[in-house]
C-alpha cells in the first residue's frame, strides 16, 4: 500500500535525523499551543493583549528567520538550526518566568515560540533545503508528505498530551497557572534537546555547488528571484487568512463559545492534526497524478468552504465534525507547496527560497491574530472564520492563474516521456 511504500527505517542517517527533529519540535509546538492562550489569560492578559503577543511572536519570527535562512547556506545549515533551537529555549524560559508584558513582547520577538501549533522559526526552511539536497527529485514530494505527516502526528500527540497533563495536574489540586507553567517549561526543555540533536547532522546537508557570489542578491537568490517573490506574495495572503484561525485562537473560541475544558480541547486538536497529517500524505499520490499546482488549489478550496461553515453549526458536536472534516483535506497543499518551491529554484537558492516564502507566510500570519483577538472580544465571534475562508479562496484562484503553466522538473520529465510514448505508438 501507499502507507508502506516509504518505510522510514530505510532513510539515510541525515534524513532520518531530520525526521526526528521535526517530530520533537512539532510535538513541542502542539504541547504548548492548546494552553498558551489560556496560560496568558490566567496570568492577567485579555484577549486583545494575547492576540498582540501572538502577532509580535510571528513578526519577530519573520525578521529573525529571514536573517538566518538567507545566510544559512554559507554560515552553515547545521549551525543555523542550533541557533534556532537556542532561541526556542530562550522564549520558553521567558514566558515561564515573567508576567511583564514588555519582557514577554521582547521574548516573543527575539525567541521562537509557536502560538499556532504550526511550524515557526528557521527550522522548516533549512530542513527542507537539506532534504532536497540528499534525495532525488522524484522522491521529493513523497518525502515532504511523510515529513508533514510525522509533524502533524507529533503536533496532534503534543496537543493531546499538553491538554491531558494540564487536566491531570489540576485534577490533583495544582493551581491552573502552575499547571500551564509546567507546559511552558517543558517547551523550553525541548528546545535544548533539539539543539543537541542538530549537532549530529553531517556536512552532506550542505549544497555541493555554490553559484558565483556575484550573482547573489541580498536575499540569497539569483535566477529565481521573481518567481520566489511572486510565490511569497501569494503565500503571505494565504497565511494572513490562516492567522485568523490559528490553533490557540480556535481553542479560545471553543472555550468561549462552548466552555470546553483543556482536556477536551487537547482531544479535539489531536484529532484535527491526525486528519491533517493523513491529508498531507495523500497529497503526494494525488500530485503524482494531477500535478502539484492542481493538487494545491483543488483540495484547498473545499477545505476553506468547510472552515466558513464551522461557526454556523448549531451545537458543539457539529462544529467539531466540520472542523475535523476541514482538517482532513486542509493540508494537501502543504507538502505540494513546499515541494514546488524547492523544484523551481537552483540547489544553492533552496534555503533562501524556502526561508523567504516561509517568512512571507510568517509576516502574513503575524498581522491577523491581533485582529482576530479584537473580533473574539466582541459579539462577532464567527467573523475570523468567514474572513479566513474567503481570503484563502482568493489565494487559491490567484495561485492557479499565476503558476499553472510553470511545471517542476519531474512533471516536465513525465510530460516528455508521455509525448515520446505517444509518438512511438503512432
Amino acid at each position: 500500500t501507499f502507507l508502506t511504500s516509504m518505510p522510514l527505517r530505510t532513510l539515510a542517517p541525515d534524513t532520518a535525523l531530520l525526521f526526528i527533529t521535526r517530530i520533537a519540535r512539532m510535538f513541542a509546538y502542539g504541547f504548548l499551543s492548546v494552553v498558551l492562550a489560556l496560560y496568558l489569560a490566567e496570568i492577567g492578559f485579555d484577549a486583545a493583549q494575547i492576540g498582540a503577543l501572538f502577532t509580535l511572536a510571528l513578526i519577530g519570527d519573520a525578521v529573525i528567520s529571514l536573517w538566518l535562512t538567507t545566510s544559512a547556506d554559507r554560515f552553515g545549515r547545521q549551525r543555523t538550526l542550533i541557533v534556532g533551537a537556542a532561541l526556542m529555549l530562550f522564549a520558553g524560559m521567558a514566558f515561564a518566568f515573567t508576567k511583564n508584558f514588555f519582557i514577554l513582547a521582547i521574548a516573543a520577538i527575539i525567541g521562537v515560540i509557536s502560538p499556532s501549533g504550526n511550524e515557526i522559526g528557521p527550522f522548516l526552511s533549512i530542513e527542507q533545503a537539506s532534504l532536497s539536497q540528499i534525495i532525488r527529485d522524484e522522491q521529493r514530494t513523497r518525502i515532504f508528505a511523510w515529513y508533514n505527516l510525522v509533524g502533524s502526528f507529533a503536533t496532534a500527540l503534543g496537543a493531546l498530551c499538553g491538554g491531558g497533563l494540564v487536566q491531570a495536574l489540576q485534577g490533583a489540586g495544582a493551581p491552573a497557572v502552575e499547571s500551564y507553567r509546567t507546559i511552558v517549561i517543558a517547551y523550553a526543555a525541548m528546545g535544548a534537546a533539539l539543539a543537541l540533536l542538530f549537532t549530529r547532522l553531517s556536512a552532506a546537508i550542505q549544497p555541493r555547488v555554490i553559484s558565483d557570489p556575484s550573482l547573489k542578491t541580498r536575499l540569497g537568490l539569483h535566477r529565481s528571484q521573481s518567481v520566489v517573490l511572486k510565490l511569497s506574495a501569494l503565500f503571505a495572503l494565504d497565511a494572513f487568512a490562516g492567522g485568523f484561525v490559528i490553533q490557540s485562537l480556535l481553542a479560545y473560541w471553543f472555550y468561549t463559545q462552548y466552555k470546553v475544558d483543556p482536556g477536551m480541547l487537547g482531544a479535539i486538536f489531536f484529532g484535527a492534526n491526525i486528519f491533517a497529517g493523513i491529508s498531507s500524505l495523500a497529497a503526494a499520490r494525488i500530485a503524482a497524478k494531477f500535478g502539484l499546482i492542481n493538487t494545491m488549489v483543488f483540495t484547498h478550496i473545499p477545505s476553506n468552504i468547510l472552515l466558513i461553515l464551522v461557526p454556523l453549526m448549531p451545537n458543539l458536536g457539529l462544529a467539531i465534525a466540520l472542523l475535523l472534516a476541514r482538517f482532513s483535506i486542509s493540508q494537501m497543499d502543504v507538502p505540494t507547496r513546499q515541494s514546488y518551491t524547492m523544484a523551481v529554484v537552483a540547489p544553492d537558492e533552496r534555503s533562501a527560497a524556502s526561508g523567504i516564502t516561509t517568512i512571507a507566510r510568517s509576516v502574513g500570519a503575524a498581522l491577523s491574530p491581533s485582529l482576530a483577538g479584537v473580533l473574539l472580544s466582541t459579539p462577532f465571534l464567527a467573523a475570523p472564520f468567514f474572513i479566513a475562508g474567503g481570503l484563502k479562496i482568493v489565494y487559491d484562484l490567484a495561485l492557479y492563474r499565476s503558476f499553472i503553466t510553470m511545471k517542476p522538473p519531474e512533471e516536465e520529465t513525465n510530460t516528455s516521456l508521455g509525448a515520446k510514448r505517444s509518438n512511438l505508438s503512432k
